[in-house]
């Protein structure tokens, strides 16, 4: 697997309630700008996603943001990044962020956390990509989550290879080491037979 240059990270657009998010958000962003990788992320200055892109500033690291234009006008932009990339929609801006990533981080955050963190997943599943997909599991807050992936896997919904595929740890060092370690899965044979 190539060398992880650019990882793209999905967290919350808000602080939350539990400083140990928002100090690893601060370690996985110096962390980041000391191995010399350049953050993607969804550009706003606010939140946890603020956070991790002021972190990895700060150490004189390098930031992609990508936005899509109806979120610039609302949303708090950070004019201070490396680059800004300005999409027409939402779609563009998930396709825009795999494109420039080597590999995908998920912190905590809401709903649009999740959405980001389940379709890149989905995608490396099918094979539109072949990059580690790691999640931070900071104080137990996706516990729950990973518990109810073990039941689809109990319940015959998920297998265990696509559960695996989900690289998890509790401290930023571990899970970059995972992702170092990563390797692609091989297709399914469903995907890979010939298609008339």
């Amino acid at each position: 697997m190539k060398k992880i240059e650019k990882i793209c990270v999905f967290c919350g657009s808000s602080d939350g309630n539990d400083e140990a998010i928002t100090k690893a958000a601060q370690e996985l962003g110096e962390k980041l700008a000391e191995r010399n990788i350049t953050l993607v992320y969804g550009a706003a200055k606010i939140g946890v996603m603020g956070t991790v892109a002021e972190a990895v500033l700060n150490a004189k690291g390098n930031v992609i943001g990508i936005i899509p234009n109806f979120l610039k006008k609302k949303e708090v932009v950070h004019l201070g990044l490396t680059k800004l990339i300005t999409t027409d929609n939402m779609h563009e801006r998930k396709l825009k962020m795999q494109e420039e990533s080597d590999g995908f981080i998920a912190l905590p955050g809401g709903m649009g956390t999740l959405e980001e963190l389940f379709e890149i997943i989905t995608w490396l599943q099918l094979g539109l990509h072949q990059k580690p997909i790691a999640l931070l599991n900071v104080n137990g807050f996706y516990d729950s989550l990973l518990q109810l992936l073990e039941n689809m896997v109990r319940k015959g919904f998920l297998s265990m290879d696509n559960y695996n595929l989900l690289l998890v740890d509790t401290t930023v060092d571990g899970l970059l080491q995972k992702m170092d370690d990563f390797k692609p899965p091989r297709l399914p044979h469903w995907l890979t037979e010939e298609r008339a």
